[in-house]
């Protein structure tokens, strides 16, 4: 059992594992920017660090600080949280190499899944349907007018080392496959330093579904359903709910079975999310992301499972606690993201926080680093919690979460409340009749974001 566990992360996701670390009687480091001195992971945990400057890049981003930060408090693991370095195959071996474990998969599964090429060519592999396109990274506007013309507009071109929608264009046409190309490569080199990109089929109207899967890294894996989360805003995402309103019982079990055999097949350690787009019943890989999700907090409210604390178990070399007969769906769950951003352009708003209330009753979970007198900082994301319910069926939660925003008190600064008071009027909403691009196309209509 470990003693102590370094958290490197901050925020919300910092105190989430923090709060798992107390319940299984494990002490806690946070570890922080000069920004972050008086944030709430630094003032929970049991023992904290100054890792650097406000820069992500020289703290929470700086490798060999958070080693130093390990050693000089004998923390024996570091869970990564999400975002920074929680998928840094680099960190992973580094972290391995000095001796601690790495809650968290393997270097060698995050760098494979790190790539998308190789990460298609996987799942190809494993058994897993993927959406039509090249076969590896394309060269040229030449070879990709000859792909488009092949597979039939509208296309996608993203790039290899990508992620949230950075290095992404579509082309309805050959005519518009030039400039879409080029400007994919430049967003992809500039962004990522690798202009690589792929070309894939572009779907009409697909939905976003996530397969959450767990592996125990000696050989056996579950999953534990999808989420959907195809309410977006320039690919990130902003509502999320369990179970898929659009996804039936046999469909689960059909693409949930395929994850679960994959991620057994390859050995994975701890949590992951394979990643699909699905229209007119297919389900088509786009990526794997090997680390805990942001919206992990539905699939736990359905399942009744603690995420963080099986990640801990798992790295410890422990059992799952849990197996694929034990996962039985209780209810429905929705997450909402609230952000410190002014609508209607989500421009980031930070800025000290006059009064915080959470919401709270029968259903309702609020994880954030708020308090009163909080101050937001301007150098990292503008996530500033996650409000999550659970009720015996969709309806009942849409009620909770119209309730829970209610009650939800954020003064000093603007956040993306309003807007979820306002999605909560529509039709489609209440109804599950949405797929990923249909938020796009209400800001423009209703907010001309």
């Amino acid at each position: 059992m470990f003693d102590k566990i370094l958290i490197a992360n901050r925020g919300e996701i910092a105190l989430r594992v923090i709060r798992a670390c107390r319940e299984m009687g494990i002490q806690s480091v946070a570890v922080h920017s000069t920004a972050d001195t008086d944030a709430m992971h630094v003032r929970m945990a049991d023992e904290s660090v100054c890792i650097g400057p406000p820069s992500g890049t020289e703290s929470y981003l700086s490798i060999p600080a958070i080693i130093s930060a390990c050693e000089v408090t004998g923390a024996q693991a570091i869970h990564p949280g999400y975002g920074f370095l929680s998928e840094n195959a680099n960190f992973v071996q580094i972290v391995e190499d000095h001796g601690i474990t790495f809650i968290g998969p393997s270097a060698e599964h995050i760098r494979i899944m790190g790539d998308k090429i190789t990460a298609k060519d996987t799942a190809k592999k494993l058994g897993i349907p993927v959406v039509p396109g090249s076969e590896g990274g394309v060269p040229d506007v030449a070879a990709a007018k000859k792909i488009g013309a092949d597979f039939g507009y509208p296309v996608i071109i993203k790039a290899t080392a990508g992620g949230g929608g950075r290095g992404m264009k579509v082309a309805r046409n050959e005519a518009e496959m030039e400039r879409a190309f080029q400007t994919a490569r430049s967003e992809a080199k500039a962004a990522f330093g690798n202009d690589e990109v792929y070309i894939e089929k572009y779907l009409q109207k697909p939905r976003h579904i996530e397969i959450q899967v767990f592996g125990d890294g000696k050989g056996g894996g579950v999953h534990l359903g999808e989420r959907d989360c195809s309410l977006q805003r320039r690919h990130q995402k902003v509502f999320e709910e369990a179970p898929g309103p659009a996804i039936s019982a046999e469909e689960r079990a059909r693409i949930g079975g395929i994850c679960a055999n994959a991620i057994a097949e390859m050995g994975y350690r701890g949590a992951g999310t394979i990643e699909f787009l699905y229209e007119d019943g297919e389900f088509y890989f786009i990526e794997m992301n090997t680390r805990l999700q942001v919206e992990h907090p539905v699939t736990e409210a359905i399942f009744g499972v603690d995420l963080v604390r099986e990640q801990i178990r798992v790295a410890e070399g422990l059992p799952m606690s849990f197996t694929q007969d034990d996962l039985q769906i209780n209810g429905h769950a929705i997450e909402v993201r609230i952000n410190a951003e002014k609508l209607p352009n989500f421009a980031p708003c930070p800025g000290t926080i006059t009064q915080y209330h959470a919401p709270g009753g029968l259903g309702v979970r609020m994880d954030s680093a708020l308090y009163d007198g909080y101050r937001i900082p301007p150098y990292y994301d503008s996530l500033i919690g996650k409000l999550i319910v659970h009720g015996r069926d969709r309806p009942e939660a849409l009620s909770r979460l119209n309730r829970a925003l209610g009650e939800l008190i954020v003064d000093g600064v603007d956040t993306t409340v309003p807007l979820f008071h306002a999605l909560l009027q529509e039709a489609d909403i209440l109804s599950g009749n949405y797929n990923i691009h249909w938020l796009e196309r209400w800001l423009e209509a209703n907010l001309q974001a």
